[in-house]
């Protein structure tokens, strides 16, 4: 039976790899870490490690997939576009599936910023404990930005995520190490336990426990900056 390739350990590639094997198709998801695999159930086939461009290439030419679906973080970018050029030289049939973004109220009370740099530069206008939900691979803006004491931080529980933590210099009792999605009550005891006055986050839709996120914080006045999703092409 032909090959299924997905990318991406998220909510969504999970969802599509599930279903895909139990109805009897032969898939393999490629993921970024052994931790993603983890979530993955034993028996999938998983290609784990980041792959660059010419990589992936060399990969799915010997794969010869029958389709490729590109399940990736909307964030990411980078990893979108060399799985549409790897499919387009190949001659793959891709698929996107696309994280609707959210769409609330709440929107129009937190500031909009493009990317982590600008996120930085708006916590200058900022008092107070900073709660950074962005992942651990963009800190260094913001410990630039802003004094690294002021920053508390929600990262996968990884070793990976703890290093780069380490490295940025984010303090050991300014980190939190788990994996989501996250109740609005487990979000309002953590804004309260640290006395967070700012927030940092990403629109990653419904999946991304976003609004679990907001709304605790409205109801606190915590300043939310939101990072806007790349526009997918």
């Amino acid at each position: 039976m032909p090959e299924i390739v997905i990318f991406g350990g998220t909510t969504e590639g999970r969802r599509e790899a599930e279903q895909l094997f139990t109805q009897g198709n032969a898939v393999t998801v490629s993921v970024t870490s052994a931790y993603a695999r983890s979530l993955l159930p034993p028996q999938v086939k998983c290609h784990v490690g980041v792959l660059n461009r010419q990589e992936m290439l060399a990969w799915l030419s010997k794969e010869r997939p029958s389709l490729v679906i590109d399940a990736t973080h909307p964030y990411a970018v980078q990893a979108t576009r060399n799985i549409r050029a790897c499919c387009a030289a190949l001659g793959i049939p891709y698929e996107r599936i696309e994280r609707p973004p959210q769409s609330a109220s709440w929107r129009q009370d937190v500031q909009h910023v493009p990317d982590a740099g600008a996120a930085a530069q708006a916590l200058q206008s900022t008092e107070g404990p900073v709660l950074l939900t962005t992942g651990s691979h963009t800190l260094h803006p913001y410990v630039q930005a802003v004094d690294p004491a002021r920053l508390f931080v929600r990262v996968l529980s990884t070793r990976e995520a703890l290093e780069l933590c380490a490295a940025a210099g984010i303090l050991s009792s300014h980190i939190i190490a788990m994996q989501g999605p996250f109740t609005r009550a487990f979000n309002a005891a953590l804004y309260d336990q640290w006395g967070i006055r700012a927030m940092v986050t990403k629109d990653s839709g419904q999946a991304g426990g976003v609004e679990e996120k907001v709304i605790p914080a409205l109801e606190r006045q915590i300043h939310i900056i939101m990072i806007d999703r790349p526009k997918e092409e």
